[in-house]
């Protein structure tokens, strides 16, 4: 009998948990030629989160869980699910149900009998989204893609089921800088895009506000690409092209019309000019630097202050 594996990460999710094990139980059910373990990781969460997946471990024998001594963000989550799962096939899905379970039992169909090694999920539409947001992501996605060797589906979701081989190359790939999406485009494998309708969450609040989903964009950029520092290479190099310029045209004036030169504001605005340009530069340097700094430290990705079994390793 095949193993199923569910990793699911849990930030202050006690309004969305009850309604989550509901669903995910009707599918254990409905999948009976299949083994089931629910992973379930408590990310540092400050509401009665861990109490309620402790009752969860207590009553179903599928489930086990793992909590975090802190709040270490949702790409350590992910990775010590990866690292603790047993199962044949391991899924990685959100607890707010915008990950619906209902898809489960086709995407297994899939994986069993098209031969991939994975089934990822994309929604085909951002409905209940903001615009704004659904413009940045859209152009998060081209983006991403024409500078850097992952490939990455506009709207790609976490939410995908993949074989044991493809988990264990994941885990091996042990960056403290972690962005998923890039990682599971940069390994490869044979994926199916799964399509469906955008899900709105039944039940309490996203964790991922704009600047959030700003900042980890920018993670993913500067993680799986050194376009940036090309960019500010390039910028350097056509500054100082147009400043030779400039040299050229002000020395020639004054030779040929004895014109003093003038323009003390014109002036200032250069400098302004080409200091905000490198201090740009400067920042674009500065986040590789400190993507460096922080895996030469080599801190690990999530440290657990309790679980369900004692097998469990307790840094990671």
């Amino acid at each position: 009998m095949k193993k199923i594996s569910l990793i699911i990460p849990c930030y202050n999710e006690a309004v969305s948990l009850p309604l989550f094990d509901k669903e995910i139980m009707k599918i254990v059910r409905l999948m009976k030629d299949y083994e089931f373990e629910i992973l379930y990781i408590n990310d540092g969460s400050k509401d009665e989160t861990l109490p309620i997946i402790r009752e969860f471990a207590k009553e179903k024998k599928e489930v086990r869980y793992l909590s975090f001594s802190r709040n270490f963000g949702k790409e350590a989550a992910m990775y010590a699910g990866f690292c603790n799962a047993t199962g044949d096939y391991v899924a990685v899905m959100d607890a707010d149900l915008q990950d619906p379970p209902g898809l489960l039992p086709e995407m297994v169909k899939i994986l069993e009998q098209q031969g991939y090694d994975s089934v990822a999920t994309r929604r085909v539409s951002r409905k209940g989204e903001p615009p704004i947001r659904s413009f940045f992501a859209r152009m998060f996605y081209k983006l991403i893609n024409k500078i850097s060797d992952a490939d990455i589906v506009d709207g790609a979701r976490d939410y995908r089921l993949m074989k044991r081989e493809m988990v264990d190359v994941i885990v091996q790939m042990g960056e403290i800088n972690r962005f998923s999406k890039g990682i599971f485009g940069w390994i490869g494998f044979r994926t199916y895009w799964y399509p469906y309708e955008n899900v709105e969450r039944l039940a309490g609040e996203t964790k991922w506000n704009f600047w959030k989903l700003l900042k980890y964009s920018i993670d993913g950029i500067v993680s799986f690409s050194q376009a940036p520092l090309s960019i500010a290479s390039w910028t350097g190099i056509g500054c100082t092209g147009i400043s030779l310029l400039a040299v050229l045209f002000i020395v020639v004036r004054r030779l040929v019309f004895g014109d003093p030169v003038q323009g003390w504001a014109s002036n200032m605005c250069v400098i302004i000019f080409i200091g905000g340009i490198q201090l740009f530069c400067l920042g674009v340097i500065g986040q590789y630097i400190g993507k460096t700094y922080a895996e030469t430290k080599k801190r690990p990705h999530y440290i657990i202050s309790e679980c369900s079994d004692e097998e469990v390793k307790k840094i990671g």
